[in-house]
């Protein structure tokens, strides 16, 4: 039996040289983005390299807060939905949600159409052009959030097509040496299908995205983000184990889900997660600009979450 060495998180992460392996100690990292980190806890297991160990074989992004900052176009793309169709709750107002609210909602539900369901189930169901009355029986609430959905999307498709919107530093880049090496390369996203076929074409191009060897949306899997099935569907059609893929994600339920999944993460948060518990991401990044596949290579091989 190999041997292993119990030691604290903060002592694993200084084994390598790499920048990148101390991800909070970079020059990019704000004062702010320091206070909001939260070292994990509890110790990491590292095994001998004469144990059976994961070997990189997939590399899996989310793709919003990932590939993109998009947290503030959905809230953008929600609220004019409102607006157009005047979902009215409680106030005499179209609904509108707020940046605050936004972000704690987007961090609490994965999906869209979760998101409505649960806002009106908690807030009470709206009056709108759709429907005069508050919907009471639950194939016209099913109707109400399908058609808010819809053209929600379709809103979002359109910030998108505008090309203000931009990839995050250094995804491409890690995409294209992921490639380069031999990798699986996959993205598996809660969103509507449409709107991520839309956002990868126009934000990694046609050539990266029709590279892909494994694509998810929100459509292909029951449930969404923590429920692990889209990562566990991702693996079966890679043909890689899970503990050979690694998974990118910026938030709290990607991450759930990636680890239930029984795989590794990797956290590059945004401005409206970085406060969140990582504790079981085995690296966490400000953004992607100083991180290479090797990195990654190496933390995979060498870090295993203790059960």
């Amino acid at each position: 039996m190999a041997s292993s060495l119990l030691i604290p998180h903060s002592k694993i992460l200084s084994f390598s040289q790499s920048p990148a392996l101390f991800p909070f100690h970079l020059k990019t990292t704000t004062k702010k983005q320091r206070q909001h980190y939260s070292p994990p806890s509890r110790p990491l297991n590292i095994v001998s390299s004469s144990a059976a160990s994961a070997s990189l074989e997939a590399l899996i992004f989310d793709c919003d807060g990932v590939i993109l900052e998009s947290e503030h176009l959905h809230r953008q793309a929600y609220n004019d939905a409102f607006a157009h169709f005047n979902v009215i709750c409680s106030s005499s107002l179209p609904l509108n949600w707020s940046p605050d609210f936004y972000d704690v909602l987007q961090n609490r539900i994965g999906g869209g159409k979760p998101k409505m369901r649960w806002y009106f189930k908690e807030h009470g169901w709206p009056s709108s052009t759709l429907f005069e009355k508050p919907p009471e029986d639950d194939e016209s609430r099913a109707n109400l959030i399908d058609t808010l959905q819809d053209w929600k999307t379709e809103r979002y498709k359109e910030i998108i097509k505008s090309g203000t919107v931009e990839p995050r530093p250094g995804v491409l880049r890690l995409m294209d040496e992921a490639k380069a090496a031999g990798k699986k390369l996959a993205v598996c996203s809660a969103a509507t299908k449409s709107s991520v076929i839309l956002c990868l074409e126009n934000l990694i191009g046609m050539e990266r995205f029709q590279g892909l060897d494994c694509f998810l949306a929100g459509d292909d899997v029951k449930e969404k983000k923590p429920d692990p099935s889209i990562y566990v569907t991702a693996s079966k059609r890679l043909g890689v184990l899970e503990r050979d893929c690694l998974v990118v994600e910026d938030s709290v339920i990607g991450l759930q889900a990636a680890t239930r999944a029984g795989m590794s993460c990797v956290i590059t948060h945004t401005p409206s997660t970085v406060g969140q518990d990582f504790k079981d991401a085995i690296a966490i990044y400000p953004d992607l600009s100083n991180v290479r596949l090797k990195d990654l290579e190496l933390l995979l091989e060498n870090v295993v979450a203790a059960g």
